[in-house]
């Protein structure tokens, strides 16, 4: 009865925490939220606890925002661009990414950490400002915004791999970089035709 109680209270809280629409969280702060009150060392008992320490909790969020913003960055890239170079490396975002986040999903969930379920505001911004954009100007800054969101990937899959406690969260980090580097590398090549 008393974990029924916790548990009960915890989602209660967990509701109304994603409620509060005060403007300043947005789905990665909610979750790093919800997952800071799931922390193990604090509030194990009431909340059932996250089974990874909060920097990989942190690194996990983290990931699966910029995952899903490479997924509907390449969606709207198949929508709105005619490079066909393009066109086929946004196919490759949304395939090899919504791969990933499906394996970090399962992670996530096996791990109990939160994760979130709509873009980030950043991401949400560059979502919105790549949609009122088109031809050459959109391909331009997508093109931008995917070598930028790639050396930001990258850097976050090494240092997971080299610095994560949780084995699992570690492996998928290592898993990963070579995929992201070579996202990388093509985003380049086909920055560099444009010119």
């Amino acid at each position: 009865m008393k974990k029924l109680f916790y548990l009960l209270s915890f989602s209660a809280a967990a509701f109304a925490f994603q409620g509060c629409g005060n403007g300043n969280h947005d789905a990665k702060d909610t979750a790093d939220s919800l997952n800071k009150v799931k922390d193990t060392t604090s509030n194990a008992a009431a909340t059932g606890g996250i089974a990874v320490d909060q920097s990989d909790a942190e690194f996990t969020t983290k990931a699966a925002a910029g995952g899903m913003a490479e997924v509907e960055l390449g969606k709207l890239a198949l929508s709105k661009s005619s490079n066909a170079k393009i066109k086929e490396f946004a196919t490759m975002m949304v395939k090899d990414h919504g791969q990933a986040n499906e394996e970090l999903k399962a992670i996530a969930k096996m791990k109990n950490i939160t994760l979130p379920g709509t873009l980030d505001a950043d991401h949400q911004k560059k979502m919105d400002e790549l949609n009122k954009k088109s031809g050459a100007d959109f391909d331009k800054d997508y093109v931008q915004t995917m070598i930028d969101g790639h050396k930001s990937t990258l850097k976050l899959m090494q240092d997971e791999a080299k610095d994560g406690k949780d084995a699992d969260l570690k492996a998928f980090a290592t898993k990963v970089t070579p995929i992201v580097q070579s996202h990388l590398d093509m985003i380049n090549k086909i920055h560099d035709s444009m010119k």
